[in-house]
């Protein structure tokens, strides 16, 4: 039986023993907050780079024993992004964090090609496993940060590091839903003609590991009432597990319009660099945080 819930990837890794994390600029209060909450409940042993006076500052605000953590000064937020990458280049640690650093210094940092985390002709994704109160269990969906117009190649790509993270997270054989507007097979809109190809490469054993259908409309994917009334079979329409989304707006939309209007729980990471890389906004809650180092700390090697 998978996970169904964010809570209990955390009681998944507490079985796994502690993971590295590094911190990038860790200046803020969700980012600390989280990563505390992380350090005591025995996930991880961390590292924070940041501004030494800043970080002590905000630890004292929390109540929080700031010698739990190692420390490492760098005032500029670029400069600790790279530093942090660094660290874990040097073996330091397994897991990457956003702290109060800006997505796209921190995205330079990782993909930089003399000292970031990128592996040779790797594809970076973003992997959102969401917790709706309206859905039966969690679902897994990319990419809704960083692949602005994924190509069939690396749409392939992204199935593998969904179904990766599925199993992960205790999901045995996932069910993939490749997202279009449509369940039809519309010759004139490239993400059904996309997911057609992607079903049948599945069929044919070049994808392994999910049942992958394609393309489905997102009611159909979720909703096993519609589903039915469109007479759809197959083991992914109503009950699917991962959703991939044809580009980034419609990944993105989904993302935030579970959490705005539904109440949705989050855990986001960067997979394809050599360690996975929590990323999250610097809006986001500690919960948010905490749920992505969980995450992280499931994907670790």
């Amino acid at each position: 039986m998978g996970i169904t819930k964010l809570d209990q990837i955390i009681e998944l890794v507490k079985t796994k023993g502690k993971k590295r994390l590094i911190a990038a600029y860790a200046n803020d209060a969700h980012t600390i907050e989280a990563v505390n909450e992380a350090v005591d409940k025995g996930i991880i042993e961390a590292v924070l780079t940041g501004d030494t006076e800043t970080i002590k500052k905000v630890c004292a605000e929390l109540e929080i024993d700031v010698s739990k953590f190692k420390i490492i000064q760098e005032a500029d937020e670029m400069k600790a992004a790279t530093l942090a990458v660094k660290l874990i280049n040097d073996g330091e640690g397994d897991i990457l964090m956003k702290g109060l650093v800006s997505t796209d210094k921190y995205m330079r940092a990782i993909l930089n090609k003399e000292t970031g985390l990128m592996i040779p002709k790797a594809v970076l994704t973003h992997i959102a496993v969401v917790e709706n109160p309206a859905y039966h269990k969690l679902l897994i969906a990319s990419d809704c940060a960083i692949i602005p117009n994924p190509d069939i190649k690396q749409k392939e790509t992204i199935i593998n590091f969904m179904i990766q993270t599925a199993k992960a997270i205790g999901i045995e054989k996932p069910k993939v839903a490749i997202i279009a507007a449509t369940e039809l097979v519309s010759t004139g809109m490239e993400a059904c003609i996309d997911a057609a190809v992607l079903s049948k490469m599945a069929d044919r054993g070049q994808i392994k590991g999910a049942h992958v259908d394609g393309p489905l409309a997102l009611d159909v994917a979720i909703d096993k009432e519609s589903a039915e009334t469109k007479k759809l079979t197959g083991f992914v329409a109503g009950d699917a597990d991962c959703l991939l989304f044809p580009n980034i707006e419609s990944g993105n939309v989904f993302y935030k319009a579970s959490t705005k209007f539904n109440n949705a729980e989050i855990a986001a990471n960067v997979m394809g660099a050599k360690v996975p890389c929590v990323l999250s906004s610097r809006g986001d809650s500690s919960k948010t945080k905490l749920y992505s180092i969980a995450l992280a700390a499931a994907l670790a090697k």
